[in-house]
């Protein structure tokens, strides 16, 4: 079956925002424009299509990000059909307790959509969302929604996203009146008014430029035009001579200046309102990257570690990346993947390359949030899922088996918080081990580890909301009912000085013994590091054959520090020196002999236990503002920075994690209600020596 759309047709963008900011009504305006839905769900009354799962529409957040593919000509193009788009979108969480879900997302996406609320601006989760697109060099534009709502601020939320986020920011749109008074927008490049007209806003009309804006619009086109000419030579010359610079060429210049993200268009509306969603979709199809914009992707040969890239062409080998596993009640599991190269058909053989394991492709799948569209074969660019793979995790690369590559892994964010778990019944017993299971396979930062002390099972995640979420999920998908503890904080430990220590296992008990001696060097690394080994026996000390277990034995001692049992990271161990026995060393006795070395070096290398510390942001009214911040100090937090917004005092401090249980209660009784916040993790600090003592007793107990 041939192409549908020409590769150059095709839009992958994902939706990302702060919680509350407007995304799913973005997206649920998105398909009732683009026709995927006859009517539009609102995230209020629970009907949406992007939020499908119970939880989501029950608290009216999202969850987890649910992809669609929705078509759309261009509105300038009036119905004409060979301008027709393929737009692949991804509507993402705003909770920072699903960070994972915007983060492999925007690996797999060319372009992404910003929303900020406009009487907030950047808000801190806009803040992490953004740097995610960074590492990712996604490009973006800026969707400044909510114009709306009483004390909304088109021109305090622009001045935000430049002074926060990034300079290159532009404005291609100005609105015309603000809250109440909204009512439509001009165009800075057109140089021409619209407003949105029908029940639900379909119909775009062309209305006058307002005369109090019309000095607005010539400065700010002026400004614009300026930007986008400083990109291109030969229209940097041109507006130099004076000369009038065409729609066309402003337009493609600056296509060309967001895919390599040196301007960032920003627009604006309400999408509750129905105004200024079309606009969106136009400068997604005018300004976003087709796959074929992108460079081609990169990858190494799992064998000789040699790199290959991949262009973005049907007729090359097959490459993909899959970046979600969903367990959908109905077709089992669910992989989503980016198809990045060459063509995947039904019915022929893919290798997972990461775990080198080859599996038959049964059925391909285009999704529309929840509903699923069977399909015969995916082309280069496009995004869908196939139903039923074993083997295959978050990050791992599908590829033809005669043609290997491996592609860059998604990192993920530590779990932060822990709390214990157990089974009511025997019968949940049972199905709690899988049920757990399942849940770990879809979401890289939820863990599930025993006590060896208690011999308890405990789950750790991102925050008090995943693990509730993943406790409410248990029951309802796969009926096991459990209790469960109260929230734990993921403490770690870590060494501050260098230490040199000796691990000698020796044991004789008639016939063969066992002997393995290790001498090893232990260093602290930067925050955030992780575990180093480094081999540097010289002359055979130890023979090669036994490394990996010295290895082996350092990774299990690591895993159970010295100071309060915690998992040691940011350390770097050389192995140095040793010796063996030619008739009783064996891999067991060096494993043991590792592990015992490890934990004499960690005590001389001044062990200290690390918290984890959220970047949190308090909202209170001004009169509570000197209690509100005695008690963030009572909490260990330090206070960074007071700013207004409209009649609202903002608080942006770090505040140590263990001191922010119960916190939600605490704001509300402190500020009659008036008072919110919002927390993310920020990194991994020393605990003070009086806060280890009590967190040691707390361990033995």
């Amino acid at each position: 079956m041939p192409r549908k759309y020409p590769i150059e047709k095709i839009r992958n963008i994902g939706i990302i925002a702060h919680i509350d900011a407007g995304k799913t009504t973005v997206s649920e305006r998105v398909l009732f424009y683009t026709g995927v839905s006859h009517k539009i769900g609102e995230v209020h009354t629970g009907d949406t299509v992007m939020d499908w799962m119970e939880q989501e529409r029950e608290r009216g957040i999202t969850i987890t990000s649910a992809a669609t593919t929705a078509f759309w000509i261009p509105t300038y193009r009036k119905g004409d059909k060979n301008f027709e788009h393929c737009i692949n979108l991804i509507d993402t969480p705003g909770h920072i307790d699903f960070t994972v879900e915007v983060k492999r997302s925007l690996r797999v996406l060319d372009g992404a959509v910003v929303v900020f609320d406009g009487v907030a601006g950047v808000e801190p989760q806009s803040e992490t969302n953004w740097h995610y697109a960074d590492e990712y060099n996604v490009p973006r534009l800026c969707f400044i929604n909510k114009l709306d709502r009483l004390g909304a601020s088109f021109e305090k939320s622009f001045a935000s996203i430049h002074e926060q986020l990034t300079p290159n920011a532009v404005l291609i749109q100005l609105p015309i009146g603000a809250e109440s008074n909204f009512s439509g927008l001009v165009d800075l490049i057109e140089k021409k008014a619209f407003e949105s007209q029908g029940d639900h806003g379909e119909r775009i009309v062309e209305i006058p430029i307002p005369s109090n804006l019309e000095n607005s619009v010539e400065t700010l086109r002026h400004h614009l035009i300026e930007k986008i000419v400083e990109c291109d030579d030969v229209l940097m010359h041109a507006y130099l001579e004076g000369q009038e610079i065409k729609t066309e060429d402003l337009k493609r210049i600056l296509r060309q200046a967001t895919i390599e993200n040196k301007i960032v268009p920003v627009l604006c509306g309400s999408a509750l309102k129905n105004k200024g969603v079309q606009f969106v979709l136009d400068a997604v199809v005018d300004y976003l990257p087709s796959p074929l914009d992108m460079p081609p992707v990169k990858g190494i040969h799992p064998k000789t570690q040699e790199e290959i890239t991949r262009e973005p062409k049907d007729d090359v080998p097959f490459t993909a990346l899959a970046f979600k596993i969903a367990a959908d009640p109905y077709v089992g599991t669910l992989t989503y993947f980016r198809n990045y190269a060459g063509v995947l058909k039904r019915g022929s053989y893919i290798l997972n390359s990461v775990k080198n394991e080859q599996e038959r492709i049964g059925r391909i799948v285009r999704m529309h949030a929840n509903q699923r569209e069977e399909v015969e074969e995916v082309y280069a660019g496009e995004i869908a899922a196939i139903v039923g793979l074993k083997d295959t995790t978050t990050g791992d690369t599908l590829c033809v088996p005669d043609s290997a590559i491996v592609l860059e892994k998604i990192i993920f964010p530590e779990p932060v918080i822990g709390i214990r778990i157990e089974p009511k019944t025997k019968v949940d017993q049972e199905k709690m081990g899988l049920a757990l299971r399942r849940l770990a396979e879809e979401d890289p930062t939820f863990r599930v580890s025993g006590d060896p002390e208690t011999g308890e099972t405990i789950i750790s995640g991102m925050g008090e909301l995943h693990l509730e979420i993943i406790v409410d999920r248990m029951k309802r998908e796969f009926s096991v009912d459990a209790n469960v503890g109260r929230p734990q904080v993921a403490y770690k430990e870590t060494i501050t000085a260098e230490a040199e220590a000796e691990g000698k296992y020796i044991r004789q008990s008639g016939g063969r013994g066992q002997y393995g001696h290790v001498w090893i060097k232990i260093s602290p690394l930067e925050r955030g590091q992780g575990f180093v080994f480094v081999d540097d026996i010289r002359g055979g000390d130890i023979p090669k054959e036994f490394i990996p277990a010295v290895e082996k034995g350092i990774k299990e001692a690591i895993d159970k520090g010295v100071v309060a049992h915690y998992p040691v990271v940011d350390v770097e161990v050389s192995l140095f020196d040793g010796s063996y026995h030619d008739v009783d060393s064996s891999e067991a006795a060096f494993k043991i002999a590792g592990s015992i070395a490890f934990q004499e070096a960690a005590k001389l290398a001044k062990p200290v236990i690390l918290e984890p510390i959220m970047k949190t942001q308090v909202l209170t009214p001004e009169q509570f503002l000197g209690e509100v911040t005695g008690d963030l100090n009572s909490r260990r937090g330090k206070i960074e920075a007071l700013s207004n917004r409209g009649t609202v005092k903002v608080i942006d401090c770090k505040v140590p994690l263990s001191e922010m249980f119960g916190y939600a209660t605490q704001i509300r009784s402190m500020t009659q209600g008036r008072g919110s916040f919002t927390m993310e993790f920020d990194s991994y600090e020393p605990v003070p020596k009086n806060i280890e003592q009590l967190i040691i007793e707390g361990k033995r107990k």
